[in-house]
């Protein structure tokens, strides 16, 4: 049910009942086992009521477009949670001087380096989508040294484990490294390359609690977490796909500039014709069938308002209007969906790149908001860092307009093709500030119609 936004609801309420009898049944094991004291009872209801009390509250407060922060938020404490587990056994199993099997050691350590990672890093992209964090790439002399330093280290601390030396001091040195390589991880990665980064945490936090099951010999737990893991490793995979780029490259970093604005384009090159509201206006008001490309800028400006209040008012002429989704035009999977359900933009009108490619040739206007890579024509040459990449085929429609603030590059840092076409004009413009404009454009001119 989470596969469609007509069903995604649904699907979230039924997860909610869910998490719900599975609270309920652990409380009634452990009443059954008579396994805690009042002690732990009183923890586990100060548990109950200060995370319902949190999440009740981010419920209120939280836009939909802070859902990819939120979502990073959730992969963080997912991920501590089940190091705290896997911590938590390692001193209960090594009381009293004895020593960890084998198998609880590797686990253990396992859960706490994922786990670890998955906390810090997922902190860091949710910094970097709220803004708190540049989304540039931060990278700095010998980052990537340190990170081999800190793996090695990890391996090290394994081994001398399973030899029986450090104990519970090396654990938490383990655990510390694993920390600071989360950080070292997702820093250098940019902003553009989010949408990646948040699924392959999500593997992460999957990983994290399968091995913690395995840790506590738990396997409804194992099962739960290597579920996790592998939908978010195979949504890994097919972002990455989408955006042309191998997942190590994207965990490499230090790759394109993120989300930061550019300069407003002053005197933009000859072969770039430039339009302002008013004739872009006239083209879709006269249009018979438009197709709303929104990309990555318009998700930075929380401009999917404007963009809806445009095309009702285009409906209301009788145009017929169609959303263009690419895999990567939000900033996390499925993000540009959510962002225009919660402006109430019709689910039937959002349409994947698959099924939309083949109608371009048919649109008579085609408007891109804050695309870049996705729509560049030079993926389909060879030779350039785009080359292969799936991409809406806007260059197809009768006519291209092209809201963006500068003629600044992606993140694949090339020039795009579509913004030379004889066939496009370009809008430059803050995503918000030039849909309104739009808007009121189109309202003036029915008006003197009228």
């Amino acid at each position: 049910m989470m596969n469609s936004p007509a069903t995604a609801k649904l699907g979230s309420r039924l997860s909610a009942i869910g998490m719900t009898v599975a609270v309920v049944a652990t409380v009634a094991l452990v009443v059954h086992s008579s396994s805690i004291d009042v002690t732990g009872w009183v923890v586990l209801a100060a548990g109950v009521l200060i995370g319902s009390a949190i999440g009740f509250r981010f419920a209120r407060i939280v836009a939909m477009t802070a859902i990819p922060q939120l979502v990073s938020l959730f992969n963080a404490v997912g991920g501590g949670a089940a190091a705290l587990v896997g911590l938590a056994e390692f001193i209960r199993a090594t009381g009293a001087g004895s020593t960890a099997p084998p198998h609880i050691i590797i686990a253990t350590v396992l859960d706490v380096v994922i786990g670890g990672v998955t906390f810090t890093g997922s902190l860091v992209a949710a910094a970097k989508l709220q803004g708190t964090i540049s989304g540039q790439p931060l990278v700095f002399p010998g980052a990537r040294g340190i990170t081999a330093l800190l793996s090695l280290l990890v391996v090290a601390g394994l081994v001398l484990l399973l030899t029986g030396v450090g104990g519970l001091p090396l654990l938490l040195g383990i655990v510390a490294a694993s920390l600071v390589l989360g950080l070292t991880m997702v820093l250098p990665i940019g902003g553009a390359d989010m949408p990646v980064v948040i699924a392959l945490l999500n593997a992460f936090t999957g990983t994290a609690v399968a091995m913690a099951g395995f840790v506590i010999d738990n396997t409804l737990l194992i099962i739960a977490g290597a579920l996790v893991g592998a939908s978010g490793g195979i949504l890994t995979k097919l972002m990455a796909d989408a955006m042309n780029r191998s997942i190590a490259r994207i965990v490499a970093g230090g790759f394109g500039t993120g989300d930061a604005q550019a300069a407003v384009a002053g005197g933009p090159a000859s072969s770039v014709r430039e339009v302002s509201a008013d004739d872009a206006a006239i083209q879709l008001a006269f249009a018979s069938k438009v197709i709303v490309v929104p990309g990555y800028g318009l998700a930075v400006a929380q401009a999917q308002h404007e963009v809806r209040d445009l095309t009702k008012l285009l409906e209301e002429r009788g145009v017929e209007i169609t959303y263009a989704i690419h895999p990567v035009a939000g900033r996390m999977p499925g993000h540009m969906n959510v962002l225009l359900a919660e402006a109430a933009v019709p689910y039937t009108q959002l349409k994947e790149m698959e099924e939309v490619n083949s109608e371009f040739a048919r649109a008579d206007v085609a408007l891109v908001i804050g695309a870049n890579d996705v729509v560049n024509p030079a993926a389909r040459h060879a030779g350039n860092a785009l080359s292969g990449m799936p991409i809406l085929d806007v260059d197809q429609a009768k006519s291209v307009i092209v809201i963006k603030r500068s003629m600044g590059h992606g993140y694949a840092g090339i020039d795009n093709e579509l913004y030379t076409d004889a066939k496009t004009g370009m809008l430059f413009a803050d995503a918000k500030a030039g849909l309104a404009a739009l808007t009121a454009a189109v309202k003036s001119l029915l008006g003197q119609a009228a």
